[in-house]
């Protein structure tokens, strides 16, 4: 009898060390080791063990919260099942050779909090859906090759702390509902192709402490609301067309000094007041 319930209870254990997770879920990361070339991975899955123990992967209460695979020679596409990791609440794919366009489904992750895309191949736009993960509370996607506007509804990542986007190809204004985002810390969009001004509503971002839009297009004035900004204390806004009132307190927080370029290319040094009305824009 002794015999038999000790078998019973390793036969019970045995269970629930490979009572991993769900079949959808595994599914999902099968297909991204096959997307990716897994076989090739810096450190590989052995998919005849549980989940559990797969490198970069993390489990609790049978569901996979975490996935994190930088610098792992990942090459491929990011696969549309991976909206199937319905937990998941971190994706760190950073430094590897992915291509191909963020999946539209990734917003169906809803549980998502850092989602870390940045320093690898992918192209396309960013798909509107990221605006659906309510729980973001950082992006990153910078050292890419992402094209197209930045999805309008962005406001809606009401708990964004990071969003950093610097080195793509992105167009268009910054969306209005951006300066909607009172917990957002740092914003890096520097080294894209933004134009338009920069809002007064810069001002709502009460949260922010590194602001850089260097080297974009953007035109208007700078704005004074800027100062309001207590928690600021890095910023590069510096080589764009901005003109116009530029305080001290502002210059001495940005890294160049507020050099612009004017409509020739020429590069221009604002120049330093602390009258309103009295700064002008002064050629090198």
């Amino acid at each position: 009898m002794k015999k038999t319930a000790t078998l019973l209870f390793i036969l019970l254990f045995s269970i629930s060390m490979f009572a991993n997770v769900s079949q959808s879920e595994k599914d999902a990361l099968i297909k991204l080791y096959q997307s990716t070339n897994g076989k090739e991975w810096t450190v590989k899955w052995d998919l005849s063990s549980p989940v559990s123990t797969w490198y970069g992967v993390k489990v609790l209460d049978e569901k996979v919260i975490s996935v994190r695979l930088a610098d792992n020679n990942l090459v491929g596409d990011i696969p549309a099942e991976i909206m199937n990791l319905v937990s998941l609440q971190e994706l760190d794919l950073h430094k590897n050779q992915i291509s191909g366009n963020i999946p539209s489904t990734i917003g169906k992750l809803k549980e998502m909090k850092v989602l870390n895309l940045s320093f690898n191949k992918l192209s396309g736009i960013i798909p509107s859906s990221v605006c659906e993960m309510s729980n973001l509370k950082e992006l990153e996607l910078y050292m890419n090759a992402l094209s197209g506007e930045l999805p309008m509804q962005i406001g809606a990542l009401k708990q964004l702390e990071v969003l950093s986007l610097f080195n793509n190809e992105i167009v268009g204004e910054i969306p209005n509902s951006l300066y909607d985002i009172k917990t957002i810390k740092t914003l890096l969009l520097n080294s894209n192709k933004l134009v338009g001004e920069l809002s007064r509503d810069v001002e709502n971002m009460t949260s922010l402490e590194n602001l850089s839009l260097f080297d974009n297009n953007m035109i208007g004035q700078v704005p004074m609301e800027l100062e309001k900004l207590d928690n600021l204390r890095e910023m590069n806004i510096s080589y764009n067309r901005f003109n116009g009132l530029v305080s001290k307190d502002l210059a001495v927080l940005d890294t160049l000094n507020m050099t612009m370029l004017n409509e020739q290319g020429v590069t221009v040094l604002l120049d330093v007041t602390t009258g309103r009305n009295s700064a002008i824009a002064s050629e090198d």
